[in-house]
């Protein structure tokens, strides 16, 4: 019967549209609206009324706990009766002043079990001695039991039975509250939907308000399906929050939790409120794994929401870095680590203005990559390596063709308007890679000299790159390693990026190519073949063709390959 009375009320609205131009038409319609209406809310009034009657409707009964605190009930009236809906709970406490805490604590039990559960959890504020909370029926028609607490007078966080009701709804539909703990309360809390029970489609947009927290605290985010949980952390900025959801565990009721942070312990956090979303999608999504990192050094990942993505060549990460964060403004760039099994790249994507949004290659062909977000190690001291901290892990699948050795990579700007400028102007009219590769090798070794500086004050740094080559025309072997690779890659020259050791009779860490050469891959030690380091440390340039494509044996009793670097 209620949706045949919407569905007539919808075609009247609908009509008073169409014949608004009669107004003796119109009148009529106006006049049958409120009517029908009115027939609806009749209907469950009326059965509240028949019910009621057929009840002994007997006085509230309240405990001797009441009459301790000097507590009175102005709504409800009965222990037992039926109503639509809804039922307010209202009344005082004289001795609030004696009470160990500032709630009531009103429990909802429903007689069968619903979506939700069978319970349902209010606490009202105590404010001036006066409490008032309109609770709704989340199960729809059915019995209730009612209980309602306050707090003890000589201990906090315990409460004690003031008075209990039994309620029969007659409204068959089912109104979920979006109720809050102590803590939801103390916080501020205000979320932007209407209903604790919501449906949504792999996604859910959360906001709202935490009008008592400070900018730059955190809310916990807890979100359960059966035995799987995922945690999140949002930050409270001008009173407010907001961030999406994504519903990993497929099709079913996901369980959100709501914990704000404890004002009394640190790092540790209360239940403030429960939220229970209806997911429409089959599809399952794997949540992002975070470390200690992501916390400690004030990162906000905007996207990835959730792993397990597909791509074809290409994917982006795009977040911020807290400026007030333990290294926030010396964190100037991050890291991302790729693996397909055996295989690992990786990829620096910067920080400006505390902010990153950038992409990397899934550079070794179709399948599933892990992919891992770093933070750099700050510190003070010179180093030739690096060390990073993990901040956020997840999976990728990609679906494009592995040309690991043709595309650009760290330090390798291959796509750079510079590099293809001079790759062109090298390569001109040349047909075979083999000529490329031995223009190019001629090129870095003839007119990059060697940093002796560099080498010797670990003056290395994390944008080390064939453009900062270019542009400075020195460095050490990474850097002709870098810019020969980047022209010949540019050229369309496979090349890859070598480690290992050189030297006699105390080698040291080394860096120089391998290049496909018309389906033959052949090495190049380009910074040995520019010149060499006197006695007195200096460079001397001595342009020599030994190391182009050398005989391989003669090259491994100076040279130990260790493994390809991306």
């Amino acid at each position: 019967m209620v949706i045949n009375y919407r569905y007539i009320t919808v075609l009247v609205l609908s009509s008073s549209l169409i014949l608004s131009a009669c107004s003796d038409k119109n009148t009529s319609v106006e006049e049958n609206q409120p009517a029908e209406q009115e027939v609806v809310k009749d209907k469950y009034e009326q059965l509240v009324d028949k019910k009621n009657a057929e009840l002994k409707l007997e006085a509230l009964e309240l405990t001797s706990y009441a009459e301790e605190v000097n507590a009175t009930f102005l709504t409800p009236e009965y222990k037992e009766f039926s109503t639509n809906g809804q039922v307010e709970i209202a009344g005082t406490v004289e001795k609030h002043a004696d009470l160990k805490g500032e709630y009531v604590w009103i429990k909802v039990r429903s007689d069968e079990d619903g979506p939700t559960g069978n319970v349902m959890e209010y606490y009202a504020p105590i404010q001036d001695g006066e409490f008032k909370e309109n609770i709704s029926f989340f199960n729809g028609e059915g019995e209730y039991r009612v209980t309602v607490q306050l707090p003890d007078t000589n201990r906090e966080n315990y409460y004690y039975d003031t008075a209990s009701f039994t309620v029969h709804n007659v409204n068959p539909e089912s109104t979920y509250d979006v109720s809050l703990t102590p803590f939801g309360h103390d916080a501020g809390l205000q979320f932007d939907v209407e209903s604790s029970f919501l449906k949504e489609n792999e996604l859910f947009s959360f906001e709202g308000k935490a009008s008592n927290l400070l900018d730059g605290d955190t809310i916990m985010l807890q979100l359960k399906k059966d035995s799987d949980i995922w945690k999140h952390m949002v930050t409270v900025e001008n009173g407010q929050f907001s961030t999406d959801i994504p519903l990993f565990y497929g099709k079913g009721l996901h369980q959100l939790e709501v914990l704000v942070p404890d004002g009394e312990r640190e790092d540790y956090y209360q239940l403030a409120s429960t939220l229970y979303i209806d997911n429409a999608s089959e599809r399952v999504m794997q949540p992002l794994e975070y470390y200690s990192a992501y916390k400690e050094r004030g990162v906000t990942l905007e996207s990835p929401q959730y792993g397990g993505d597909e791509a074809e060549g290409t994917y982006s990460v795009k977040g911020r870095i807290d400026p007030e964060a333990e290294f926030g403004p010396q964190t100037t760039h991050i890291y991302v680590t790729t693996k397909k099994g055996d295989d690992e790249a990786l990829d620096v994507i910067p920080v400006e203005n505390y902010e990153f949004n950038g992409s990397f290659y899934l550079r070794f062909g179709p399948g599933e990559y892990e992919v891992t977000l770093s933070v750099p190690e700050i510190k003070e001291e010179n180093s030739d390596f690096f060390r990073y901290y993990g901040f956020a892990k997840f999976d990728v699948t990609a679906s494009a063709e592995d040309r690991r050795d043709l595309l650009p990579s760290r330090g390798v700007q291959s796509d750079a308007p510079e590099i293809i400028k001079l790759a062109e102007e090298l390569t001109a009219r040349m047909d075979s890679d083999r000529e490329k590769a031995k223009t190019i090798y001629e090129y870095v070794a003839k007119n990059v000299s060697y940093d002796v500086q560099k080498y010797r004050n670990n003056e290395f740094e994390w944008d080390d790159s064939a453009l900062k080559t270019l542009d400075s025309m020195t460095g050490v072997c990474q850097d002709y390693a870098y810019l020969a690779i980047a022209l010949m890659r540019a050229s369309g020259v496979e090349a890859r990026y070598v480690e290992g050791r050189a030297g006699s009779p105390w080698p040291g860490n080394h860096a120089w190519v391998e290049a496909n050469l018309d389906g033959e891959w052949i090495e190049m030690d380009p910074t040995w073949g520019s010149g060499y380091i006197d006695r007195d440390d200096k460079f001397v340039t001595a342009y020599n063709e030994d190391y182009f494509d050398p005989n391989p044996d003669d090259f491994k009793k100076t040279h130990t390959r260790t493994g390809v670097r991306y």
